[in-house]
């Protein structure tokens, strides 16, 4: 391969190939470094929204999607103690869209990552990036360490995108300091069952003491039970729970805590271990970096996951971001615009995410509190239209980029 590029995009997540596949397209050089071999599951909550779906269409994974994808996604319930009260989603306006569907990571990231090696974009997986320097000439290297022993590569680049988990090292970063632990900080754990008992196309939201999730019947018929618990809650659990594994007290609580999970994993059994990562910290970060870097994704920032909406971000702040750079190729390549074009993408992304990501604190920030969700359930009791209204001040019926053809700025 190649160690010389227009951009290279640390990170072949959603983001990250999105990124590379509309780069390729439209002419540029691009290399993609992605730590983990593929496919690999990954904590999440794996709902994916109808603003994305023409968008696949776009990115020409589409038809594979949706051959894969479990059923659409047409009802939102909250599911709190005993009770579980359902409404209706809010469809789409696109008529050929109108509806959300699920689909695993270990799916939906190596489609993604496939169809960025098939627009001509170098994949470099598993490498990992240990340090990243900047020469003379505005060029950025990135020093490369892979699986195989001794294994090094380094790769220059006008244009570095970031676009690897928030919970990650930052490999751009020269000095590192462990943030403190907090009582707050939370932990996401996933478990992947077969033989559940939910209804397709239902999204419950999950409200317990101390965290939030959801759960959700995709594809392969598998149910994805995906939630979020705080430190405090978490240990609580574990004394609570004495022997079990984290993952294991953390699910006890939550079962106990919601009459629905109990039911639906009555007769479930796992399909593949639980997954935990944390601690996360949702918030914004910094889509245009102090070292001249651009950010997507949760690199950029990061809602609470109680809205689902971590993909769509991933996806459209990429997207964003290329609508930018590609008709200033031959400035950014020369080691010009960067600034303009970063400060321009800064904005745009604070205008079009800010909100989501307030919106998605609020409610997470209700759901762990006991208090406040019983205020909420009796709410929802008497109006459940509020949950459809929730649903739509989410941006689940809201894109931030464009469609009606590829924008011809995002064509060579």
């Amino acid at each position: 391969m190649k160690t010389n590029y227009d951009a290279i995009i640390v990170g072949g997540g959603p983001a990250g190939s999105t990124a590379a596949i509309l780069l390729a397209q439209a002419g540029w050089s691009v290399a993609v470094i992605e730590k983990y071999a593929f496919p690999r599951r990954k904590v999440c909550g794996e709902c994916i929204a109808a603003t994305n779906l023409a968008l696949f269409d776009l990115l020409g994974i589409g038809l594979q999607f949706d051959a894969l994808a479990g059923p659409e996604l047409r009802s939102v319930g909250l599911c709190v103690g005993e009770e579980m009260l359902i409404a209706d989603l809010p469809p789409f306006a696109e008529p050929s869209h109108p509806w959300g569907r699920v689909l695993g990571r270990e799916h939906l990231d190596t489609l993604l990552l496939q169809r960025a090696a098939a627009s001509s974009a170098d994949v470099w997986q598993p490498w990992t990036v240990k340090h990243v320097s900047h020469s003379d000439n505005l060029r950025k290297t990135c020093h490369l360490v892979g699986r195989a022993a001794d294994a090094t590569a380094t790769l220059s680049a006008p244009v570095l995108i970031a676009a690897h988990g928030s919970w990650e090292t930052d490999p751009f970063t020269e000095q590192r300091h462990d943030l403190p632990h907090r009582e707050s900080d939370l932990f996401a754990f996933k478990g992947t069952y077969r033989d559940a008992c939910l209804a397709p196309g239902v999204l419950p939201v999950l409200a317990f003491p101390g965290g939030y999730g959801g759960m959700v019947l995709g594809d392969h018929d598998h149910l994805t039970l995906a939630f979020c618990i705080r430190r405090d809650a978490l240990r609580t659990c574990r004394e609570r729970s004495v022997g079990l594994p984290a993952a294991l007290a953390a699910q006890a609580h939550v079962a106990l805590s919601c009459a629905g999970v109990r039911h639906a994993l009555a007769d479930a059994s796992l399909v593949a271990p639980w997954l935990a990562v944390g601690p996360i910290r949702p918030g914004i970060r910094s889509p245009w970096r102090y070292d001249g870097v651009f950010a997507i994704g949760n690199a950029a920032g990061e809602a609470h996951p109680i809205l689902g909406e971590g993909i769509s971000m991933a996806i459209q702040s990429a997207w964003m971001l290329c609508e930018l750079l590609i008709p200033r190729r031959a400035e950014l390549v020369a080691g010009r615009a960067a600034d303009e074009v970063g400060r321009h993408y800064a904005a745009r992304w604070r205008r079009s995410f800010t909100a989501r990501i307030r919106v998605a604190a609020l409610f997470a920030h209700i759901a762990m509190r006991p208090r406040a969700t019983a205020a909420l359930l009796a709410l929802v009791r008497r109006w459940p239209g509020i949950l459809t209204t929730s649903a739509r001040l989410g941006a689940k019926v809201h894109r931030v980029v464009k469609t009606d053809g590829r924008p011809k700025r995002l064509v060579t």
